[in-house]
């Protein structure tokens, strides 16, 4: 499933079921263990397949291909990542392979910070939360000797307000009247540390998160980068002004246009991360890396080249596995019956769902056929989810490995954000119920063919403001279909299930990239028109799980324009006080009020051979994640 990564619920016993139908197929002892089983091998709760114990010895160095699965293939360089370049492959397994955000924040499949592959000592709050600290670790540095500085970062944060203000899509973790438009002052108390002075309190578990982990925040080689041309002296920190970053921020970003020169241009060598690029295949996306050898972080010892391999279907990735001619590949949905012969074959395997939610947006400012007003109905929102049947979907098209989730916090993998009445479903999968909201509020429901509106008006049983008398319920969704067939199924059942209360759903197909550099309402308002509901596929929960810049009004990462105050104030509640209850406040309302068709969560599943190990399990199992640790891979033979 195709992922927008987000700066920034479901029935746990279906599940469990879900993944126990799997048995046959499965090497973990049980969906709902955890830790290690008999043989020393690790599992997780949710899960399918397990993790091997290490190896007892850090084996040989060599390169390690990885499969990039279709539509993953990186195309940004530059850590400040732009909206329409916001997407896990750039992130996850490309940039941070070279830079590191402050927090790491996963810990295998569990959504936390770790300590240990953090780049910064945990954040000190004071100042009613308003003033944190930052204190950098002193094992790290620049792959050319140099410190990693509070500069560094400064660096980065002064690059993102220049970003912004030349347009709010230049960085996709903005939005307007937050990060940095909140940081009143900085300074220095030494060179390893930055406090940041900010405008209002904060919630400290969601900025360190969200906003510094997540966000993120990464420091940058500003002794390197802070230039305006390739042959510009190097702009020391005290002459940093705005109109000189501006100029700085252009050149970076200009030369991360350039990807025919990833893997010669001195900027991107300068890293901090456990890796370089040396390699980038502009026709294809693929790349190679090699071992930061400066790097002071934890890893194996000797650590191998990192290769990623990109393929152009689910179907030629498996078959690269059923040839042994990959080390590490996604497995799709449609191969998890195969599974049994992936172990014969010498490869191990582990899937859990991803941190995340799936689902189909509705565009809010779509005014063909007042569709805008039409999804602006809760009892609309609602009678689409009764048509939508989630348990037959997991065991349909995903062989039973997923999770149905209702809401904005999957049931798996386990957080302590879950609110607990987000397990079971409240909009089940019924026709006959959806026909009757429908019903309820003035259409006249023409099943098989298309409802008409013959109730206008805003009463509690007529159809709602801006709907007039004879409106049709028909409108258009736009599909991913070139990178998985998941999503086309789904849809297609949808449509079908729809059609039999007098939806009309016109399916259009379309490719993840050319979606959300078209379809998301912030970033292309020329575009508003045209579509009325889209599936691209889902986003990434950050840790502390709020909707901060999805759902609230006006967020950045904001799809379809969805707005509600309760929502709005509820969002800020968990990003501005310290209450830890109120993000699962959040989520139940957003749970019941659906301004997205949420949608199960398919099992993310990873193999990789015998012949590799990690000294660490999360090291594996955080592929289920979109992460890629590689730094901890190493051959056994």
């Amino acid at each position: 499933m195709m992922r927008f990564r987000r700066k920034a619920i479901g029935g746990i016993a279906i599940a469990v079921a879900s993944i126990t139908a799997l048995a046959a197929c499965s090497s973990s002892s049980s969906s709902s263990s955890s830790g290690k089983t008999a043989s020393g091998a690790t599992t997780a709760p949710g899960a399918i397949g397990s993790v091997p114990a290490a190896a007892a010895s850090s084996g040989k160095a060599g390169t390690i291909t990885w499969g990039i699965p279709p539509g993953f293939t990186p195309t940004w360089i530059f850590p400040v990542v732009t909206g329409a370049q916001n997407s896990v492959g750039n992130n996850f397994s490309f940039i941070w392979e070279m830079w590191r955000p402050l927090y790491w924040t996963v810990n295998g499949v569990v959504p936390e910070v770790d300590s240990s592959m953090s780049i910064a000592n945990p954040a000190v709050y004071s100042n009613g939360d308003k003033t944190v600290t930052i204190s950098l670790k002193s094992s790290y540095k620049w792959s050319n000797g140099q410190p990693i500085t509070a500069n560094d970062l400064l660096f980065y944060i002064d690059l993102l307000k220049a970003a912004v203000k030349e347009s709010p899509a230049d960085w996709e973790g903005y939005v307007p009247g937050h990060f940095p438009d909140n940081l009143a002052s900085t300074s220095e108390p030494n060179a390893s540390t930055l406090v940041l002075n900010l405008t209002t309190s904060v919630n400290p578990t969601w900025f360190t998160d969200n906003m510094l982990g997540q966000g993120p925040l990464i420091p940058l080689p500003s002794t390197v980068w802070a230039k305006d041309s390739a042959t510009g002296t190097v702009v020391a920190a005290s002459a940093w002004t705005p109109a000189t970053m501006t100029k700085i921020y252009n050149y970076l970003i200009t030369q991360a246009k350039s990807l025919s020169t990833y893997a010669t241009n001195p900027l991107w060598q300068t890293v901090d991360g456990p890796y370089k690029i040396s390699a980038y295949n502009t026709t294809t996306g693929g790349f190679t890396m090699v071992p930061n050898t400066t790097y002071g972080g934890p890893h194996a010892t000797p650590m191998s080249n990192f290769e990623g391999v990109p393929f152009t279907s689910t179907t030629a990735e498996f078959n690269a596995i059923k040839a042994g001619s990959i080390d590490v590949a996604n497995v799709d949905y449609n191969d998890v019956p195969q599974l049994p012969d992936i172990l014969r074959l010498g490869y191990s395997y582990f899937g859990e769902p991803d941190f995340g939610m799936n689902f189909a947006n509705y565009n809010f400012k779509d005014t063909t056929g007042d569709f805008n007003n039409i999804a602006n109905q809760l009892y609309f929102r609602q009678a689409m989810a009764h048509l939508e049947d989630q348990e037959g979907w997991i065991k349909a098209f995903m062989d039973g490995a997923g999770a149905p989730a209702y809401g904005p916090i999957p049931a798996y993998p386990v957080s302590p954000y879950l609110p607990t009445d987000a397990a079971t479903n409240p909009y089940p999968f019924n026709v006959a119920a959806a026909t009757a909201l429908l019903k309820a509020h003035g259409w006249t429901v023409n099943a098989g063919g298309t409802d008409v509106c013959a109730k206008a008006g805003t009463a509690a049983d007529e159809c709602g403001a801006g709907i007039p008398a004879g409106t049709k319920l028909a409108f258009n969704l736009i599909y991913n279909a070139t990178t998985t067939t998941l999503i086309g199924e789904q849809m297609t059942d949808l449509a079908s299930k729809a059609k039999q209360a007098g939806v009309n759903i016109d399916l259009q197909s379309s490719n993840f990239n050319y979606m959300i550099a078209n379809y998301l309402d912030p970033d292309a308002p020329a575009n508003d028109n045209k579509w009325a509901m889209e599936d691209f596929g889902g986003e990434t929960d950050d840790p502390y799980a709020t909707t901060f810049g999805l759902f609230n009004t006006g967020g950045s990462d904001q799809i379809g324009d969805y707005s509600n105050s309760t929502a709005d104030s509820l969002i800020n509640a968990s990003i501005s006080g310290g209450n830890p209850a109120a993000v699962k406040n959040e989520a139940s309302f957003l749970t019941a009020n659906q301004p997205v068709m949420f949608q199960p969560n398919p099992d993310y599943i990873w193999a990789w051979k015998n012949t590799l190990s990690a000294t660490i399990p999360q090291a594996w199992e955080n592929l289920s994640q979109y992460y890629a640790t590689p730094e901890f891979w190493y051959f056994t033979k």
